[in-house]
């Protein structure tokens, strides 16, 4: 009975066993998905998805930059993916005079398509388990840092051997905290164009007041086109460069879903971390995103003010306040949502059942203080942690002080070489480009102001007189005196300083007020803040990779998915509404006169162009109406499991066709990168039939269209 028991705790506390829940690898969907897939409608195999001997959707589907996902959708290597993804180009290309991000940009063909130096694109060609290999030889006897030593080496000697005599990438990366590994060879393309994108109103509809929030009515998309060299291999630019002639390009379905049809989304998801313990999750709903997401507030504020005064700060600004603002939120609705899935306490209560049958078998012995051990570490990290996020949010977040510090080699170099003098000029460029020096000052004294009121640190007595000039009640007179004297927050002296010769170059950089507040403040903290974070950090790795280990082997009833590291993965679900609050209820999908009436609100969030309320209004919806209610679908929501890296990631119907593109998740789903509820969680996409609706009736860009393959 008491077995008994145990398991049917286990499955009331801990309901993870719905198929909307997981990050799964494509290469295993055969053996762990495909017939629950099928059970949810699936008309499609797993060998469709994932195939290495054929072509197949997973040669569709690509890493775009360093951090989203896109698909191909054109025999011409055209490719979707999220306005927000392709926001830093957009602005790249943005001037006061030719203001992309205000009016939208659509290539009339080819030759007009913009390139992106430094943007790529990576297909995968194939995954491979690399586990017993990796491990090979490692010495029980190693301790967590000899093992990481090890395992790294070897990690880079078998991508190393799978790159040889080849043009792909090749990375091995860990899965299940350490415990097995992936082999991932990938081709990528250097020469990627910016081919069209919505005015920013469009593509990012809703702005702060929509972000991470359901309904939604963005038309969040951008398009891109790789292009290849005349072998379609991968090639620098060059306008000889032809576009890129894909494996695998998917069909678009105009025919819409309904509530409860089967959903996919496939694409790399950065980062979860499903597996933490109760500890690590009360850290982050009680101290750790609570302090950020405060500074962080205070910093959008600034960066608004300014801002909204200027459209050429506004330019210079827009992609760095979509960074900070985009994680502010998210922050703050992962611990609100965690407080109300109860999620601390659902960790207890699985490591109790844990505990309990660890206790039962003799087999289990070695996981037996696993639990214990974990409350005294992170009883010992917190304090390191808070530390670490207030330097991050607060002193990193000075742009001159950053500036000042990523020019260190000047002060650690015995002689001043051209080649250095060249990357602090690469980098000068950079910074000035989208650089405020009034926005800057006012957000400096900020963070300074918050940093000496809120750190606990115990500054050394050798640091403690420096520290004091810049106490609290000195802040602003401080950091005056830094932008006065400084010479790096001024673009035309930095040049001047670059043009000087070697006998006073140091000496004039080492003087610097902004880099000696700069070092002192990173020195300091690498000093004494950061070994302490490495050590802890270290015992934490080794706990969670035994847990996760010990996990799938005590609770065996539940199938386990690697947690997201940017690895290729699938999650599948249903599209399907919710409920947010008491007696709240949200539809799955959401329509054009949703639109209509935000505009009417007269917020300068939902502000959209007069050519689109025009068409909304007479329902010139052409082609892309709901056959069924005659409407303009916007957007949908479904019970996918995605996270960051899934934005832009193809979301795809029972029939493996292009539906939408995936740009979001709801506000009180965002803790499913820590803990998965059913009940909350939603991932947001963009439905296809409103971004081709945007594309051909709002932008007239119908050659596009004409090289997609459309079906219904």
């Amino acid at each position: 009975m008491k077995k008994l028991s145990i398991i049917l705790a286990f499955l009331i506390i801990y309901p993870a066993l719905h198929a909307d829940e997981g990050m799964w690898l494509p290469m295993l969907l055969k053996q762990l998905n495909e017939k629950d897939m099928k059970s949810m409608g699936m008309k499609i195999s797993a060998e469709d998805i994932y195939s290495i001997n054929n072509s197949s959707m997973k040669d569709g589907v690509v890493l775009f930059g360093r951090g989203c996902t896109g698909e191909i959708i054109s025999s011409q290597g055209l490719l979707l993916t999220n306005h927000h993804c392709g926001f830093g180009q957009i602005q790249d290309h943005s001037s006061l005079e030719q203001d992309y991000l205000k009016d939208g940009f659509w290539a009339a063909d080819k030759s007009k398509e913009l390139p992106n130096p430094g943007l790529t694109v990576s297909f995968i060609v194939r995954m491979e388990d690399v586990t017993s290999t990796v491990l090979k030889g490692i010495n029980p006897l190693f301790s967590e840092r000899e093992r990481e030593d090890y395992i790294s080496v070897r990690m880079t000697q078998i991508a190393d051997s799978a790159r040889a005599g080849t043009h792909y990438e090749a990375i091995v990366k860990p899965i299940y905290n350490g415990n097995e590994f992936l082999l991932i060879i990938s081709e990528v393309f250097r020469d990627v164009r910016l081919v069209g994108a919505p005015p920013q109103s469009i593509g990012n509809f809703g702005k702060d007041s929509d972000n991470w929030v359901w309904p939604r009515h963005t038309a969040d998309f951008s398009l891109f086109r790789i292009y290849a060299g005349p072998d379609n291999k991968p090639a620098d630019y060059s306008p000889d460069n032809q576009p890129y002639k894909p494996k695998y390009h998917f069909k678009i379905s105009t025919s819409g879903i309904s509530e409860n049809d089967f959903t996919m989304v496939y694409g790399f998801p950065a980062r979860t971390n499903e597996y933490l313990t109760s500890f690590a999750v009360d850290n982050i709903v009680n101290v750790s995103n609570p302090l950020k997401v405060d500074l962080r507030g205070k910093r959008l504020d600034i960066m608004n003010k300014h801002m909204n005064a200027d459209r050429a700060v506004f330019i210079k600004y827009a992609d760095k306040y979509s960074g900070v603002s985009n994680y502010h939120k998210k922050w703050a609705g992962e611990a609100r949502g965690l407080q109300r899935a109860n999620a601390i306490n659902k960790k207890k209560e699985l490591e109790n059942t844990f505990q309990s049958r660890v206790g039962e078998s003799l087999l289990f012995k070695d996981y037996e203080k696993l639990l214990t051990s974990f409350e005294k570490t992170y009883s010992q990290l917190g304090p390191v942690m808070y530390e670490l996020d207030l330097f991050s949010e607060a002193i990193f977040a000075s742009e001159i002080i950053r500036f000042s510090y990523s020019l260190r080699k000047v002060a650690e170099s015995e002689t001043i070489s051209e080649s250095l003098r060249n990357e602090i000029k690469k980098s000068a460029e950079a910074f000035f480009k989208d650089y405020h020096k009034p926005l800057d000052i006012e957000l400096s004294k900020t963070v300074f102001t918050e940093y000496y009121h809120k750190s606990k640190r115990n500054y050394s007595p050798s640091q403690t007189v420096f520290y004091e000039k810049i106490d609290g009640s000195k802040v602003n007179a401080k950091i005056d005196s830094v932008f006065n004297s400084s010479f790096l927050d001024d673009e035309q002296l930095v040049y001047e300083w670059l043009a000087s010769d070697d006998s006073t170059f140091k000496a004039k950089f080492l003087n610097d007020a902004a880099w000696q507040i700069a070092s002192f403040y990173y020195n300091s903290f690498y000093t004494d803040v950061v070994p302490e974070f490495r050590k802890l950090n270290t015992e934490i790795s080794e706990l969670s990779r035994k847990y996760t280990e010990a996990l799938r082997l005590v609770i065996k009833e539940k199938k386990y998915y690697p947690d997201a590291n940017q690895t290729l993965r699938v999650a599948y679900g249903k599209a399907e509404g919710y409920y947010p609050a008491d007696a709240v209820e949200y539809n799955w999908f959401t329509t054009a006169e949703g639109i209509l009436q935000k505009n009417n609100t007269g917020s300068a969030d939902y502000e959209i162009p007069q050519r689109l309320r025009t068409l909304i209004e007479n329902k010139d919806f052409g082609a892309y109406a709901d056959k069924k209610d005659g409407k303009l679908h916007t957007c949908f929501a479904a019970s996918n499991h995605t996270t960051g890296g899934n934005s832009g990631s193809p979301v795809f119907n029972a029939k493996g066709h292009l539906i939408g593109t995936n740009f979001d998740r709801n506000w009180e789903g965002t803790m499913s990168d820590v803990y998965y509820d059913i009940n909350q969680v939603r991932n947001i996409v963009a439905d296809i039939r409103y971004t081709l609706f945007i594309i051909d009736k709002f932008a007239g860009a119908g050659h596009l269209l004409a090289e997609m393959e459309v079906v219904d």
